[in-house]
């Protein structure tokens, strides 16, 4: 289990609006809760999906083969409306274990038997670990082939979960909300993020760096004022995880001065362990 950053309450007085009074759901959960993560599994279902279509070499070269769709495509917006190259990105990623931590850090302060919103949730497979483990998860992303995917996924698992198209209405009042490598595809990050804040008492996402050499399909984010943001917040745990993606779980409205300030610490020390993580990385890296 991933190690978070410890989770900080607020004092009495020290906050104001939403971030006041959070349910016992949200308090910090006693006990880590195991998710059953299972890469054969993830591949299975895919082969199960596609049948006579599949393609392992596709799986294997997702990268190039989701690069070359983008090229033939041409349209961003299209693009996320009408590939299946993503069946096999989003697989493989998956498969990876990389929201693994993601998954820990939200467990760790929401309960089984949450109400959880995954947005932008592609084929699901972070809901349906959280499915699994208890949590009460509904789904939200655009009308597309990963969706359709989902939806087999969930009748193949006799799941009877919502999956709500972003075109129409998508429900409030969660427990809980996340959306992981979704925020870098949208051109307003605090628009995006207020979505999320309407609707769910924690909100969770992670903002990633990208090389330039990298940004083809993404936007910037704005990432020192989503951090500012989230620290005038009822900041619950930064963290940055494979050297380039920042973490924060916050739950919306605004604290006092006290809280604030030392959230602003939280986020600081946290730079400084990624400072210094870097130079002993460095230093190990060089001969002799």
């Amino acid at each position: 289990m991933t190690t978070v950053s410890p989770v900080e309450w607020p004092c009495a007085g020290d906050t104001a609006g939403q971030a006041t009074n959070a349910p016992d759901r949200l308090r910090n959960v006693p006990d880590p809760v195991p998710l059953a993560f299972d890469p054969e599994r993830e591949e299975a279902e895919l082969r199960a999906y596609l049948g006579d279509e599949y393609d392992r070499a596709r799986l294997e070269r997702h990268r190039h083969v989701l690069a070359q769709e983008v090229a033939e495509v041409g349209d961003e917006h299209k693009l996320y409306r009408t590939s299946n190259a993503y069946l096999y990105d989003l697989t493989a990623f998956a498969m990876s274990g990389a929201k693994r931590p993601y998954l820990d850090a939200l467990t760790s302060v929401v309960a089984p038997g949450s109400r959880v919103l995954d947005y932008g949730c592609g084929i699901g497979s972070d809901g349906l670990l959280l499915l699994d483990a208890g949590y009460r998860v509904e789904f939200a992303d655009f009308d597309n082939p990963s969706t359709a995917y989902l939806r087999w996924r969930l009748e193949q698992r006799s799941i009877d979960a919502p999956v709500h198209d972003l075109d129409g209405d998508v429900p409030g009042g969660f427990d809980a909300a996340y959306s992981f490598d979704v925020i870098e595809h949208v051109p307003d990050a605090f628009a995006f993020l207020a979505e999320l804040e309407r609707r769910a008492a924690l909100v969770e996402v992670n903002l990633l760096e990208f090389e330039p050499n990298e940004q083809e399909l993404h936007y910037e984010i704005p990432i020192a004022d989503v951090l500012s943001h989230a620290a005038r917040a009822g900041l619950e745990s930064y963290r940055v995880y494979h050297g380039s993606s920042h973490l924060v779980l916050y739950r919306p409205g605004r604290v006092g001065t006290a809280r604030r300030l030392r959230n602003l610490a939280r986020v600081e020390a946290e730079h400084l362990r990624r400072r210094r993580e870097r130079e002993r990385l460095a230093e190990d890296a060089r001969p002799g």
